[in-house]
């Protein structure tokens, strides 16, 4: 394998929702779709959203604490069924995502995803948007711990022989950044989610991008090395 700078970064972490792919609006959609389904309460948008990224059962406790495990399972069955049945369709790309991907993949980066989609998910993702090609290797919540422990990050480092100053995690959340710093791994930071740069800064990213297409301008900048 050769990488595009010996001295740089080698692997690339993205996360998915928020990051490259626009689906913030249909998850929280399909959150209170489930949540009347099983005759809850709906919750605040905001909260939501500021758990996508997290597990499953970990976002469910961000807006229904205490949650029993009856009700989770009630909730989990109906957002999955509603998500593949109607707000999985036709995801939308984050403007720039497609570009900086393909040209990262010109350069030979290695690309790798880590994400709370199931693995379900995420395939059909992939093949939706065209993007499965360009990604070396992928984690869902379905193979690792959840976000933000940092499972993910070290088993894709692990299957692709990358150490942890020659890989960078790119994510919208600070689960995203979290979960990098515990892999003891630099992180980036993208303000295309619910979080704004202020809080993304407080788990000390190498920067934070307006969105992922500012990627390649930073590397280019000369700061594609860890600190």
């Amino acid at each position: 394998m050769t990488y595009p700078d010996s001295d740089g970064f080698q692997l690339l972490i993205f996360d998915w929702d928020g990051t490259l792919v626009d689906s913030l609006p249909n998850i929280v959609a399909c959150t209170q779709a489930a949540l009347s389904e099983v005759d809850l309460p709906a919750a605040d948008d905001e909260v939501i959203r500021r758990g996508v990224g997290l597990g499953l059962r970990e976002m469910v406790e961000t807006f229904c604490p205490g949650c029993d495990e009856e009700a989770f399972q009630g909730i989990l069955e109906a957002y999955r069924r509603l998500w593949f049945g109607k707000f999985s369709r036709h995801p939308k790309l984050i403007p720039g995502a497609r570009t900086t991907l393909e040209e990262l993949f010109r350069r030979q980066y290695l690309l790798a995803v880590a994400t709370a989609k199931s693995r379900r998910g995420l395939e059909i993702e992939l093949e939706a948007t065209g993007l499965k090609p360009l990604f070396t290797a992928t984690r869902t919540v379905d193979e690792a711990h959840a976000k933000p422990h940092p499972q993910m990050v070290l088993d894709l480092q692990d299957e692709l022989g990358a150490r942890a100053d020659k890989t960078v995690m790119i994510g919208d959340t600070p689960h995203d950044l979290q979960m990098a710093k515990n892999a003891e791994t630099p992180r980036i930071g993208v303000s295309t989610g619910t979080y704004d740069a202020p809080e993304l800064e407080e788990l000390e990213p190498l920067t934070v991008l307006n969105s992922v297409a500012g990627l390649i301008p930073w590397l280019d900048g000369g700061r594609d090395r860890s600190p």
